[in-house]
């Protein structure tokens, strides 16, 4: 009789261990999930400013529609991309695009003191901060999450249950080396 009550009393912790280690990861999955989604919300708030931006800079740089061209295949190319490594790259595309757009303004000082292309870009720089921190607190959630499915017990747990390693959110290759300046 104790020894069945042993083994009942074993078999409710293995399955109560079992249980929470699985909803232990499954708010992982759902925060590293979430961090995704703020990513996006994000570049939604980057990409509604765009338009706004190159109509603003048509009025006083009509010739320059190559840039303003780039531009807005960049948005477009950024707003199709799909998982971290396209978005990845599809925003440094765009985020080259929005440079040369802006090297532009600096050859139009018109342009430069237009009180709506400052207030645009004042908000894409924001856009761009809160990017940059919404992509820091995905990459944490996607460490918190990986390193959960790849320690005991949680791996056996993880492997029974069809959890994945999620892949970072990382800068293309150029953009991890130093940068240039030039006077």
């Amino acid at each position: 009789m104790i020894a069945l009550a042993v083994v009942g009393v074993l078999a409710l912790a293995s399955l109560f261990l079992v249980v929470s280690t699985y909803n232990g990861l499954v708010r992982r999955r759902g925060a590293v999930d979430n961090a995704w989604a703020q990513i996006d919300v994000q570049l939604k708030r980057r990409h509604d400013l765009i338009p706004n931006l190159v109509e603003t800079v048509k009025g006083y740089a009509a010739h320059e529609r190559g840039t303003l061209s780039a531009v807005v295949a960049a948005r477009g190319q950024a707003l199709a991309a799909q998982g971290p490594r396209d978005q990845a790259s599809a925003e440094n595309l765009l985020s080259g695009a929005l440079k040369s757009l802006f090297a532009v303004s600096e050859a139009y000082p018109d342009l430069k003191a237009d009180h709506n292309f400052a207030a645009l870009q004042d908000e894409l720089a924001t856009s761009e901060n809160r990017i940059a921190y919404s992509r820091q607190y995905y990459n944490d959630a996607v460490l918190t999450y990986n390193n959960g499915i790849q320690t005991v017990p949680a791996n056996v747990v993880a492997g029974m249950t069809g959890f994945q390693a999620r892949e970072y959110f990382q800068a293309p290759g150029e953009e991890r080396g130093p940068v240039q300046v030039r006077f």
